[in-house]
């Protein structure tokens, strides 16, 4: 027999269609329990919770398991003169299973060390992935969103940043720390193309497809700022 899905009207008492409020807090929600069901490089846990219903009452405790791989930086470095691009290219053994290439075109990006900020895992990572210098003050905060929120706790903080890629000696240089078994590849390409890499599906991977959209909408200002500095 299939599930039955229950369809119940709800009173919505808001009037104001402009705007959004979520319908409930985290206050709105109980954990009952916490179980460490994995602990290895990454951790997972079970939790046994309960929450509101949006028509009345609270759910049963129920159990999800939910991956904790901790929170990460993601950095999409930008020269707005030259309008291009950085992006690395690395091997991610989450690819695997689909049996695509596990070497994907990514931005810059790392997990936190520690008590740093996002801003300094942002300048931390550039120079350790790309040899890039980068001042905090020049980053530019583009969001913060979480990666697959229905098993997943990790939270992503992209930042973009304006580089002068002239000054890259070697635009397909080898980065990455050997004893964290990185092994990135530096491309240095036009905006142009790393759109359309996206737009053929050959750029993948959720952080790198939502900083592309975000400089498809926001390089112009981005130039617009570079020039009046300048």
């Amino acid at each position: 027999m299939k599930n039955k899905t229950l369809v119940n009207e709800y009173k919505d008492n808001s009037h104001n269609n402009n705007e959004y409020h979520s319908t409930y807090s985290a206050n709105d929600m109980k954990i009952h329990e916490v179980k460490a069901v994995f602990n290895g490089f990454f951790n997972v846990n079970c939790y046994q919770l309960s929450h509101k219903l949006f028509n009345g009452g609270n759910s049963e405790i129920i159990s999800r398991e939910v991956f904790e791989r901790g929170d990460a930086v993601v950095l999409m470095p930008y020269d707005p003169l030259l309008d291009q691009v950085v992006l690395l290219e690395q091997f991610r053994p989450g690819v695997i299973r689909s049996g695509e290439s596990p070497w994907l075109l990514e931005f810059v990006a790392g997990m936190f060390d520690g008590q740093e900020t996002p801003e300094e895992v942002a300048v931390r990572e550039a120079k350790e992935e790309a040899d890039l210098a980068i001042n905090p003050e020049s980053l530019i905060k583009i969001m913060t969103y979480f990666s697959s929120p229905g098993g997943m706790s990790e939270k992503i903080h992209l930042y973009a940043v304006c580089i002068d890629s002239s000054t890259l000696s070697n635009k397909k240089s080898i980065h990455g720390l050997v004893e964290e078994g990185e092994d990135i590849l530096m491309h240095v390409m036009s905006k142009e193309l790393a759109l359309r890499l996206l737009k053929q599906g050959k750029i993948n991977n959720a952080s790198t497809i939502i900083g592309l959209q975000w400089l498809a909408l926001n390089y112009k200002s981005l130039q617009d700022n570079s020039v009046n500095r300048s």
